[in-house]
């Protein structure tokens, strides 16, 4: 790799996807397209969703009520059309997959039907430092028991001198807790560090000790390749708004495994989860769906799912193959910038996020030992787009969708810039 804008322009030449970029609009700053580096936080608005949500206010306008079966996309179905493209990004089964709600409140709804204690087996083993929301529905849901968090919640954190858990760790930890343990639930990838986690061998691992396991990926889907069905994960949950660009608190999404469709689980139960082929008879005994439809509660929210719908559809033609196959490339030249302006100015720039390929997503979050908060405001000044954690982290996550190596070529001449 070199630092110069020929070798980055030339990458760019070369990438087949590079034409997804004009898909997106991208944010201006001084009058000059940004250097959009957080989509792990909020993605970029696809060109197609006005049309896409057009579409349904025209239907609304038309139709009023009948909408619900006489709009383009009758909005009675309106979560079906969702299920293969999900399935699709996340290696699930089509049943195995709903969009509805939002990220915590999904948490929250499989998490009554997951999380179980009986006297002796009622420990959550999570992760420290995990996205705040977390914590508290991990909490939460102890108090719902009459359970002290402070008893039950069991954190894993990185060993002195790293920002990484290992999931030896983790393994061993499941193992130490046995039949102690009721549930685990992690973040597929940790929202500070970017740090993938072994989400098969930490699901087998918590089966093997008789415990449920599932994980948010917020960060996830859409950035890492996933496996939930053959990885056997019992539950997860995600957002849309980040990697898979549906707009701000955009609906969520949630997978259940195929092998719970038919348990007499608790769920908290709503029309829409009802059976669809007796949904209308209005009977007052639930009949969950054989899905994970049945953790619906509500009709979609159509408005804001037809984003989600506009975006997907670019993700299909896009394909996760390819999208992985660029971002890997992409991170790691934005990882090789990154070392060369810190050996270059003689700043000290440390990488937190593993270097592994199969460790980390598109995601890098750098601590700058002695900067701080100065430099991100430094560089955000000059067009730079990325995102600022408490205590000293700059996360950046050059996106392969709509992120070029030019964009990261151009970082590195800012950010040489702002350090001298």
């Amino acid at each position: 790799m070199e630092n110069t804008l020929s070798y980055a322009q030339q990458q760019d030449a070369n990438d087949e996807l590079s034409s997804f970029r004009s898909m997106f609009y991208m944010p201006e700053v001084n009058g000059k397209p940004a250097i959009y580096f957080t989509g792990n936080s909020l993605g970029l608005q696809p060109k197609t969703a006005e049309k896409f949500l057009k579409q349904e206010l025209e239907d609304w306008k038309k139709f009023g009520v009948e909408g619900h079966f006489e709009a383009r996309r009758p909005w009675y179905d309106y979560h079906e059309f969702f299920s293969e493209h999900l399935a699709y990004i996340t290696g699930a089964k089509p049943s195995e997959v709903v969009a509805m709600g939002s990220l915590t409140a999904n948490l929250h709804s499989i998490m009554v039907s997951f999380y179980r204690p009986t006297a002796t087996r009622n420990v959550i083993l999570c992760e420290k430092k995990a996205f705040p929301s977390d914590t508290y529905a991990l909490q939460a849901q102890a108090k719902l028991h009459g359970l002290d968090p402070k008893e039950v919640i069991v954190e894993m954190e990185p060993k002195p001198g790293s920002e990484l858990i290992t999931e030896d760790a983790i393994i061993e930890k499941i193992y130490e807790l046995g039949d102690s343990l009721a549930m685990v639930m992690i973040g597929g990838v940790n929202y500070y560090s970017g740090q993938v986690f072994d989400m098969a061998a930490i699901t087998d691992a918590s089966h093997k000790v008789g415990a449920n396991c599932g994980f948010d990926l917020a960060h996830g889907i859409g950035n890492i390749e996933l496996k939930l069905h053959e990885w056997q994960v019992d539950f997860a949950a995600w957002c849309t708004y980040k990697y898979l660009n549906s707009g701000p608190g955009s609906v969520g999404g949630l997978f259940v495994h195929e092998n719970h469709h038919k348990k007499k689980l608790p769920i908290l139960a709503g029309w829409w989860g009802h059976n669809k082929e007796e949904r209308f008879l209005m009977e007052p005994e639930f009949k969950p769906m054989q899905s994970a439809e049945a953790w619906q509660m509500s009709n979609a929210p159509v408005f804001n799912m037809a984003i989600h719908l506009a975006s997907l559809e670019i993700f299909k033609e896009a394909t996760m193959e390819k999208l992985w196959a660029k971002s890997r490339p992409l991170t790691d030249y934005l990882e090789f910038i990154i070392e060369d302006v810190a050996k270059e100015t003689g700043a000290e720039l440390e990488i937190i996020t593993p270097k592994e390929h199969h460790r980390r997503g598109c995601q890098l979050s750098v601590v700058a030992h002695g900067y701080g908060r100065t430099l991100f405001d430094q560089i955000s000044s000059e067009g730079v787009i990325a995102d600022w954690r408490e205590p000293n982290v700059i996360r950046m996550a050059p996106v392969p969708l709509y992120n070029s190596f030019e964009d990261v070529y151009r970082f590195g001449e800012i950010l040489k810039k702002a350090l001298k």
